[in-house]
């Protein structure tokens, strides 16, 4: 298996095989939690125009995510994990826009297999990938907004490599690493309650969902569903 690093907005068009596209900091930590919550399914789009077309089309239930990480006027939820801690999702279609995760995805034209990443499903997607048994692997960090490079997402990808290689992280350690980027200040900031530091919390805790996000295109649209561990 080739384990290929790619970053950003290029990293994703040029992304091939098997592509991880991470963004922790929140879509794919807020995928997850939506998930957990009984989500059927999310529908990624890049725009915010995007998504109000498709709920007009009856394509989905809500909406969720951000620009300049605050809710746009008329969505749901927010792209935030905390906010939908102790939402009831069950069996609800959710069209999600971000300024990177969805981005990414959308971006990945020449992927095989798509796969949402975070630490929050890290472990899952790893062992769904060994499975596999791909020929390349493409792991994208897609750091702030598809542009600049971001520490949380460039360790996630170094973070999965090494499970990928059979080692295991020491996650206290990469915790911190995280947490002394200039993306995760953002939460520990009191004018910016955008970005409450429980979402933080909840984005590096490692392992938290024992579920993959794998992504497929159907019908023209990119959508997101968990995927159980694959026993070996």
């Amino acid at each position: 298996m080739e384990i290929r690093m790619g970053s950003l907005l290029p990293g994703a068009q040029d992304a091939v095989g098997l592509v991880v596209v991470i963004d922790v900091f929140r879509c794919f930590t807020t995928e997850a939690v939506a998930f957990e919550n009984g989500a059927k399914e999310i529908v990624l789009v890049a725009e915010i125009e995007e998504a109000f077309d498709l709920q007009k089309q009856g394509r989905g239930d809500l909406l969720m995510g951000e620009v300049g990480g605050k809710k746009p006027e008329g969505f749901d939820f927010g792209n935030s994990p905390y906010e939908l801690k102790n939402v009831d999702l069950t069996g609800k279609t959710i069209i999600q826009s971000t300024r990177a995760g969805t981005v990414g995805v959308t971006a990945a034209c020449h992927a095989e297999i798509v796969y949402g990443g975070s630490f929050a499903v890290a472990d899952a997607t790893v062992k769904n990938i060994l499975y596999s048994k791909p020929e390349i692997v493409t792991l994208v960090a897609m750091g702030l907004e598809g542009k600049t490079r971001a520490d949380e997402d460039e360790q996630c990808g170094l973070y999965m490599r090494n499970l990928l290689q059979g080692r295991k992280p020491d996650n206290e350690a990469v915790c911190s690493l995280v947490i002394s980027g200039e993306e995760s200040q953002k939460y520990e900031n009191p004018l910016y309650p955008q970005w409450p530091i429980e979402d933080r919390e909840m984005a590096l805790d490692i392992d938290s969902h024992s579920f993959a996000l794998r992504i497929t295109k159907e019908d023209g649209y990119f959508i997101s569903r968990p995927e159980k561990i694959i026993i070996h």
